[in-house]
């Protein structure tokens, strides 16, 4: 069994990713293989939201882009959405 983490994509992610300027859509890749290398990388600035996003975590593309998380079982993460904080408003 292998320790590196899984990711799931979910369709709201993929939709929201498609329509990204190109130089975040870059960002976001590097982001996500630093993701896959070391979940905890201080980068990436990994942390639980609270509120109505209870249960969900969040990590950092730059100042103003965001991904946000629900970690499942077996080190498998669901990829929910991408894209400024507003997407924390968006259910």
């Amino acid at each position: 069994m292998s320790n590196q983490p899984e990711i799931i994509y979910a369709e709201r992610f993929k939709k929201q990713h498609k329509n990204l300027p190109e130089d975040i859509k870059k960002k976001s890749v590097k982001t996500v293989r630093l993701f896959l290398e070391n979940v905890l990388h201080p980068s990436l600035r990994l942390h639980k939201l609270s509120g109505p996003l209870e249960g969900l975590w969040s990590i950092s593309i730059d100042k103003k882009y965001r991904i946000t998380l629900r970690p499942l079982k077996n080190n498998m993460y669901l990829f929910i959405s991408i894209g400024t904080h507003a997407i924390y408003g968006k259910r």
